[in-house]
């Protein structure tokens, strides 16, 4: 790969991070100021800077609770920025929702919640049912993480097992809910973003149910047992005590590609946005991904060369071993295998919010020759795919890529150039 292609699938993705800035998405959806109290809570991996954002935009006193990823805190004048663990929730996230519940139930008709809300805030926002303990919700957080479910069918389970998803949030106050949405999810729809804390969607407790037989999810007893038996749904999108909320989606993954499809246009290079929800394997979109570049590579078709294919979505990981990595590396090394030794294919996939699964990095760079360097580095890409360790494999020959995290998050960026 050379030097030219690593800067601009850089630029792509820094454009990309850009057109979700909380601070350029907020200012056309400010909601009307309220009589009363105006109250900010918030949850995500983008929630703190989304929270300044608002701050900064807000013209009249602000007080509340945002919850964030370890690690992604920003400086808020006005307002209280709490961290807790993800992917797998933590005591600091039990701790911060109920804080946030309490906050909530003191507030009367007069006045107003706005809800930040971006992806991650799922896990971040703990708050197991009655009969359930902390140690439930990180396993079944666990189990779902591993199951290779997509994120619709997860949600459809968290939501059911939960004080705070699926709407719950929302319904724990008296006062109009206004949430603004940074979407991570295929499709956008705001209600499946962070599990929907504050916007309720049709899924209920027969739907989680046969999530889990459809995608044969082995929760933990003590889960099925209390989904089996639970004494209700979660609120359905049209309960009267949330109809004064509004629910805005301001930025999203589709609004990212096309910015940075016309960057890669003005270069002289014709993009093609193959799709911003795609979900599935991360190792088999892959494969779907390199099948398209290696037909444009050796035959010019579908497009001719020189182009760049551009995709979004969240794809998901079956963990098979406890390797390191996440779903864009996963993925990037899939593609790596699949186009092996082949010339003038180079690409990138990264999450738009910094950092990929477990590790420091958003993703990586490959392109034919990754997997030889791979190889020369003692390292087999075949057998780390298979133990899910796609990040010691690039690691070891150099090329991950680690902006650090972003202060946004709209899911998976991959871009892949073909001269």
């Amino acid at each position: 790969m050379t030097p030219d292609d690593i800067s601009l699938l850089t630029q792509l993705f820094d454009t990309a991070v850009a057109a979700a800035d909380p601070a350029e998405a907020l200012k056309d959806h400010l909601p009307d100021p309220p009589k009363g109290r105006t109250v900010v809570i918030g949850a995500g991996k983008g929630a703190a800077q989304l929270a300044r954002a608002f701050e900064e935009a807000w013209d009249g006193p602000v007080e509340g609770i945002v919850l964030t990823r370890y690690g992604y805190a920003a400086e808020c004048p006005s307002l209280r920025v709490l961290e807790a663990a993800h992917p797998v929730p933590d005591a600091a996230g039990e701790a911060a929702t109920a804080e946030i519940l309490t906050l909530l139930a003191d507030l009367t008709e007069e006045d107003l919640v706005v809800a930040l809300i971006t992806g991650g805030g799922s896990a971040l926002l703990a708050a197991p049912p009655d009969g359930l303990t902390l140690a439930d919700e990180q396993a079944l957080n666990e189990a779902l993480l591993a199951s290779g479910a997509p994120i619709g069918a997860m949600n459809a389970i968290r939501k059911q097992v939960s004080r705070v998803k699926g709407g719950r949030l929302a319904a724990a106050t008296r006062a109009p809910v206004a949430s603004l949405i940074v979407s991570d999810v295929p499709g956008d729809d705001p209600a499946e973003v962070a599990s929907g804390p504050t916007v309720p969607g049709p899924a209920d407790r027969a739907t989680a149910l046969a999530a889990i037989c459809a995608w044969n999810i082995d929760l933990p007893p003590r889960i099925r047992a209390y989904l089996d038996t639970a004494p209700e749904d979660a609120p359905a999108p049209d309960a009267p005590r949330l109809a004064r909320n509004s629910v805005t989606v301001i930025a999203s993954a589709a609004r990212s590609l096309e910015a940075a499809a016309a960057l890669a246009r003005a270069q002289g290079i014709p993009a093609h946005i193959l799709s911003d929800a795609m979900e599935g394997e991360a190792r088999d979109i892959a494969r779907a991904h390199a099948a398209i570049a290696r037909e444009i590579a050796l035959r010019d078709r579908p497009f001719p060369r020189p182009c760049l294919l551009l995709s979004g979505g969240e794809t998901t990981v079956t963990l098979r071993h406890k390797g390191r990595g996440g779903r864009n590396t996963e993925f990037l090394l899939s593609f790596a295998l699949a186009i092996e030794g082949m010339a003038g294919i180079t690409a990138l996939a990264a999450d738009t919010d910094g950092i990929d699964g477990s590790e420091d990095n958003a993703g990586a760079f490959a392109d034919g020759a990754t997997c030889a360097a791979m190889r020369a580095a003692g390292i087999d890409p075949a057998e780390a795919l298979a133990r899910n360790d796609a990040w010691t494999a690039f690691d070891a020959c150099g090329q991950i890529f680690a902006p650090g995290p972003t202060g946004t998050n709209v899911n998976d960026f991959r871009a892949i150039l073909i001269r």
